[in-house]
């Protein structure tokens, strides 16, 4: 793991701790998950969407979908509209 992605040694030792994890494991886990969020709106809304689409979803669906997942994120996006989610995903 390079240096940049260790994460804060307390927070290892809790999530160790909390899940029986070797602390090296529990490193690992916090990098993946630190990495996921940190994503931006941009790249997770056109990620969901071919996801959502391959999956055979409608873009009906695939935006309303995204939008409720969006406001949930740790971070919240903010509320988008439909149009804003086309915008992002067609231009």
């Amino acid at each position: 793991m390079p240096a940049s992605d260790h994460p804060p040694q307390d927070l290892v030792r809790h999530v160790a701790g909390t899940t029986g994890l070797p602390e090296n494991v529990a490193a690992r886990v916090i990098v993946d998950v630190i990495a996921y969020y940190a994503e931006s709106r941009e790249e997770y809304v056109r990620r969901r969407h071919a996801e959502l689409r391959s999956r055979g979803r409608k873009n009906v669906e695939a935006w309303t979908q995204i939008a409720t997942e969006l406001a949930r994120r740790p971070v919240g996006a903010g509320e988008v509209t439909e149009r804003q989610l086309r915008r992002i995903v067609y231009g």
